[in-house]
């Protein structure tokens, strides 16, 4: 479950004038998914906004704030209370928008319970710089195959 909106442009869709609140979820909208997605099945994450966007950004231009994550766990185990598991991370999260983000941002953000963080941005340059590269090095010989 994708809470709140996660900044930048991907695939046409810019969201880099949403007001700044709507970038970082609010620890009582992460429980309203936990108390509706538990009870059915413990098998789901969800993909809290926490400063996260789409793209690359210099670095600054980004302000990530993983503690939210910490908050919520927080606010969720003291609603469970002694139903709360033993790690005190009742809640699986995903990291959306990764591409760009600090070792020390992504340390903190797996801590506090992020199990699976998308880079798609940092795929798609990294698998273009290789095409092109690749195309340069062997450009004369691609050319004889057209």
């Amino acid at each position: 479950m994708e809470l709140g909106i996660t900044g930048g442009e991907e695939d046409g869709v810019n969201n880099e004038d949403v007001p700044e609140e709507d970038l970082y979820s609010k620890p009582e909208e992460i429980y309203e998914v936990y108390e509706t997605l538990h009870p059915v099945s413990n098998m789901y994450t969800i993909a809290a906004a926490f400063g996260n966007v789409h793209g690359v950004y210099s670095p600054g231009n980004v302000r990530l704030e993983p503690d939210i994550l910490d908050r919520a766990q927080d606010y969720i185990t003291e609603k469970l209370g002694d139903a709360a598991p033993e790690d005190k991370k009742p809640v699986k999260f995903v990291f959306h928008g990764g591409s760009g983000s600090s070792t020390e941002d992504i340390q903190r953000s797996i801590g506090f319970g992020v199990i699976k963080m998308n880079i798609d941005t940092d795929t798609q340059w990294s698998y273009w710089e290789g095409i092109k590269n690749f195309e340069a090095k062997y450009h004369d010989y691609l050319q004889t195959q057209i």
